[in-house]
């Protein structure tokens, strides 16, 4: 395996600004769903749904992964990951585990103006996601929506149902989300199938004990998920997978918090500018990202100054430490 080496400087426009799904040879708007590109006869009128979910030994398998439009992955502490799901274009009958909110859940969320869902958590992290703009559902105040299963033990057993979160959005949160990537055309390739390089396989260390890859399975058309050499399976076995991969490499800093065992709560800085690597369609591009404010979304931009583009469908999103962690590609 090679390491990647990528690192230009962003520009473009703001994604906030773009259409559901704007052609980028300026050709006519289609229907589409703004979190994937997803062709549409019509998009649903709700809002988008984030929800912070476990991904400790102990939360595996997994329930409702692969229904998400876009799934990011931090890191936690002790090195352990976890994941904000969100979901727009379905919402499953349950996801889950459901865990407590970190720092940088705002900066991930907020681009959205919707609903940020989580068990509980410190109260300056909370007071964060409302100061973003975003309408906070917590299991641990009691509302709708969140049930324990009595087939795992506390505190891995909280899940939930999405549509009973969605109909509690209030009415400064009912609207649908703005796109959050760029998307290729039905007649287009993706940036990286277009422009990159031909790759069989991402190798992610997160930190010591956080090491997901993807491999490109081209009858599936899709990136397959393992946890180490380990497949990653939903609840109901099937394999975890994504049209798209987007890593962003970024500064992760100790704060002041601590955990149960007394390791420190790390922060992900997710504002400014740094390297990325996108893969679609068994290919890979280097790219930088950009996002000036929290309520930005995310730009991803290419050697040549223009947007990066990405395959209709899902994607996932790693957040790797540029100190301690690594991307390799083969």
């Amino acid at each position: 395996m090679a390491a990647v080496v990528v690192g230009w400087q962003a520009t473009g426009r703001d994604l906030a600004s773009l259409p559901l799904l704007d052609s980028i040879a300026g050709g006519p708007t289609t229907p589409a769903w703004p979190l994937t590109g997803v062709p549409a006869e019509a998009v649903a009128d709700r809002p988008a749904l984030a929800v912070k979910i476990e991904n400790s030994v102990d939360a595996r398998p997994q329930t409702g992964l692969n229904a998400a439009d876009v799934v990011w992955e931090q890191v936690v502490e002790g090195g352990i990951t976890r994941f904000v799901a969100v979901y727009h274009s379905t919402l499953p009958p349950e996801i889950g585990p459901v865990r407590s909110i970190r720092p940088m859940d705002p900066a991930i969320a907020a681009p959205l103006h919707g609903l940020l869902a989580f068990s509980g958590g410190v109260p300056t992290y909370v007071d964060a996601a409302r100061g973003a703009g975003l309408q906070v559902l917590t299991q641990d105040s009691g509302i709708d929506g969140f049930h324990r299963w009595t087939t795992r033990r506390a505190p891995h057993n909280v899940y939930a149902a999405p549509e009973t979160l969605v109909a509690q959005a209030d009415d400064a949160h009912r609207a649908p989300p703005t796109a959050q990537f760029a998307y290729s055309d039905a007649d287009q390739q993706p940036t990286a199938v277009a422009e990159g390089q031909p790759t069989g396989a991402l190798a992610l260390t997160m930190s010591g004990v956080g090491r997901p890859q993807w491999t490109w399975n081209a009858e599936a058309n899709r990136w397959l998920r393992a946890e180490g050499s380990t497949p990653a399976v939903e609840a109901d076995g099937s394999r975890i997978g994504a049209a798209n991969v987007v890593v962003l490499r970024v500064d992760v800093v100790s704060t002041d918090a601590r955990d149960p065992a007394g390791n420190p709560v790390p922060e992900t800085i997710l504002t400014g500018s740094g390297e990325a690597l996108v893969a679609s369609g068994g290919h890979t591009v280097a790219a930088t990202w950009s996002k000036p404010r929290i309520s930005d979304p995310v730009t991803l931009t290419g050697s040549d100054g223009d947007q990066v583009t990405l395959a209709p469908g899902n994607a996932w999103v790693e957040l790797v430490p540029n100190r301690t962690g690594a991307v390799a590609t083969e």
